[in-house]
């Protein structure tokens, strides 16, 4: 029987992430989109305040509820599945804010599969827009907690490389040691 795999990839806003997901989605891989993004384009619809730049603690504990409900979902895909960020990233913007902090949040235990991907800070292709309005320095904190807070929750790190799409896809699933014909099925 072919098991779940969830494999999560985070790190640094504005790194690269949604567009490598983006690009394994396109060789048939299940995808899942970062639960901040559906969030902000939500509460701007909405005229919410649960947003990172007005109330970053009630964004981050409905982050972390949409992470888990994502990965409850996640579960009747057999194969690998991509997290586009997830319950660690949630639970540490949490704590950051003044929550809880992430390691109660995450009761000790792993989500995702031990290997991570982390996509660090990349001034060429940070940009902002109306749902990513923080700095790169903001960014720039927020990867460094993200790599304390894996290596204490006993993850394996891979950072990827500032190189292509096409070129991170293959890391990843090099990494990963995974083939095209391998992929998840609904």
């Amino acid at each position: 029987m072919i098991e779940t795999r969830k494999i999560l990839i985070s790190g640094c806003s504005g790194g690269g992430k949604s567009t490598l997901l983006t690009a394994l989605a396109r060789r048939g891989y299940a995808t899942v989109p970062e639960p901040g993004r559906r969030i902000v384009a939500e509460e701007l619809r909405a005229d919410g305040a649960a947003l990172p730049w007005i109330n970053p603690h009630a964004f981050s504990l409905r982050a972390l509820h949409v992470a888990r409900s994502d990965l409850d979902a996640a579960e009747s895909t057999k194969g690998v599945v991509f997290f586009d960020r997830g319950m660690v990233d949630a639970a540490v913007a949490c704590e950051h804010a003044g929550g809880r902090a992430y390691l109660s949040l995450l009761a000790g235990s792993r989500h995702y599969d031990r290997r991570v991907f982390l996509a660090p800070p990349w001034p060429e292709i940070f940009v902002t827009d109306a749902e990513r309005r923080g700095s790169l320095e903001d960014a720039k904190a927020e990867y460094a907690r993200l790599v304390a807070a894996f290596s204490e929750l006993g993850y394996v790190a891979s950072v990827l490389p500032k190189t292509s799409v096409a070129d991170r896809v293959d890391f990843v699933l090099s990494g990963l040691g995974i083939g095209e014909a391998r992929h998840a099925g609904r």
